[in-house]
């Protein structure tokens, strides 16, 4: 999220179109809509879809037949299905934030949050990509909560930054998600990199704005601000809204944004991000999937479109939790991506948020993204796997099991740990069609040689 002030900021809101959202069209069909019997499309992108959902599962609703789907309905947004206490729905929430970064949920209250725990709204997520901003941080606690649920995590990131064009009052701050695979990226090392620099950055971009504040005679004080963002967490703009608000200089977040913090506004600051090209290009060189976050927040949409398409863009945010946006739904179609969307939850509460869960894709918008995404992922789990094989050392053994924390390998006796750990990284995430071709099968060779070593403690790995 470019922040709260960066979507109520009116130069952002005139920029939608009047044919933005197709609001009278489906105001209706929002509130439940006709339900009706999947198409064939429907159906054959439901059963690829819940295959991949469901994979390290042995029961779910994707069966050889279509005797399964029978209780499944589908309406304009998603896939339903009829239960005794009312409707479920196949949810993938793409786009989340946690405390590691302006969230004000720890990573497994978020996952609570979507399994829907305790709450009146029902999220049924299914699939959840926590998409802190610059920071991977709080995908392990995550992964570990969502076991509890039977929720699969997709480990994202929301890298922020900057498209600068020629002409220097086009410039503009961009944000970029990155989806990757249960092993994350293939080059770590240089993704992490390339965040901390952001992170930095945001620090001295938030000592700015305080400065900023404080010359125009609002007292805020950087200690409040690091407070609020907590230890550890880098502060963005969001942080220091709730500083003003809780210092009574502002009587809400909306207003913090609105008077202060837009793009552009007297309070307003910079930070050390990273081109949005270079950004794109380094997710598709680590084995990740790079897709436009909020374009109806950027002033000049079409020329950055352009620009990250020729640099590898995959997709862009199209849906919102009010609908589908046309104008963009119609770029995504004139460059050729895949049209996305989510949430951008972050827990603050109220009715300025969308609930978690509350973007519900079509079920053929998440065949199509899984299309692209999944040969993807695959190719990276089979190059960190393939690091792994080639040289069996801890560094490497850490790329495989970046997500997974170890301790929940104790226990297990040798044979069995090795084994947990090829299905951590293939079970969940490749068919079994996928996992059995020559390369992987090369590896698993070569893994049957190696070693896994938890606190010092040599352990074989046997495949089958």
């Amino acid at each position: 999220m470019v922040g709260l002030g960066d979507n109520n900021n009116p130069s952002c809101q005139n920029n939608i179109s009047s044919k933005a959202k197709d609001k009278k069209k489906n105001k209706k069909k929002k509130r439940g809509g006709s339900k009706r019997k999947m198409t064939a499309e429907q159906t054959s992108a439901f059963k690829s879809v819940t295959e991949w959902v469901y994979l390290d599962r042995h029961h779910h609703p994707n069966s050889s037949s279509t005797a399964g789907l029978s209780s499944w309905v589908v309406d304009d947004f998603g896939v339903q299905k009829s239960l005794g206490r009312g409707m479920e729905k196949m949810v993938f929430e793409l786009h989340s934030h946690s405390k590691h970064s302006d969230g004000f949920l720890s990573p497994s209250k978020l996952v609570e949050r979507a399994h829907g725990n305790g709450v009146s709204h029902r999220a049924w997520v299914k699939v959840l990509a926590l998409t802190d901003h610059d920071t991977m941080s709080g995908i392990t606690e995550a992964v570990e909560a969502a076991r509890r649920f039977g929720i699969k995590i997709i480990p994202g990131v929301e890298i922020s930054t900057i498209f600068s064009p020629r002409n220097p009052e086009m410039e503009e701050p961009v944000h970029i998600l990155a989806y990757y695979s249960s092993c994350g990226p293939t080059r770590y090392e240089e993704l992490d990199k390339l965040l901390a620099n952001i992170r930095e950055g945001r620090y001295v971009r938030a000592k700015d704005m305080v400065l900023k504040l404080n010359k125009l005679k609002l007292p805020l004080k950087w200690e409040h601000v690091t407070k609020i963002a907590g230890k550890g967490v880098a502060p963005g703009r969001l942080h220091v809204a709730r500083a003003m608000v809780e210092a009574g200089y502002v009587e809400n977040l909306k207003q913090a944004f609105a008077r202060y913090l837009y793009d552009g506004g007297p309070a307003y600051s910079t930070g050390s991000e990273p081109l949005a090209e270079e950004a794109v290009q380094l997710i598709c060189e680590t084995g990740g999937l790079a897709v436009l976050a909020h374009p109806w927040a950027l002033k000049n949409p079409i020329p950055i479109i352009r620009r990250l398409k020729d640099a590898g863009l995959h997709g862009m945010e199209v849906y919102r939790s009010d609908g589908r946006l046309a104008a963009y739904n119609d770029l995504a179609d004139t460059y050729n991506l895949l049209k996305l969307g989510g949430s951008d939850y972050h827990g603050r509460g109220g009715h300025g948020e969308s609930e978690l869960g509350s973007v519900n894709l079509p079920v053929v918008v998440l065949h199509d993204f899984l299309k692209v995404a999944r040969p993807i992922w695959c190719s990276a789990i089979k190059d960190i796997l393939e690091s792994y094989a080639k040289e069996p050392s801890d560094t490497n053994l850490a790329k495989i099991a970046r997500f997974t924390r170890m301790g929940s390998f104790k226990g297990s006796t040798p044979s069995s740990c090795g084994k947990d750990l090829i299905d951590r990284c293939l079970a969940s995430w490749l068919t079994a069609e996928e996992q059995q071709n020559d390369e992987f099968e090369a590896i698993r060779l070569k893994l049957s040689h190696a070693t896994i070593n938890l606190s010092g403690v040599q352990v074989p790995i046997e495949t089958k």
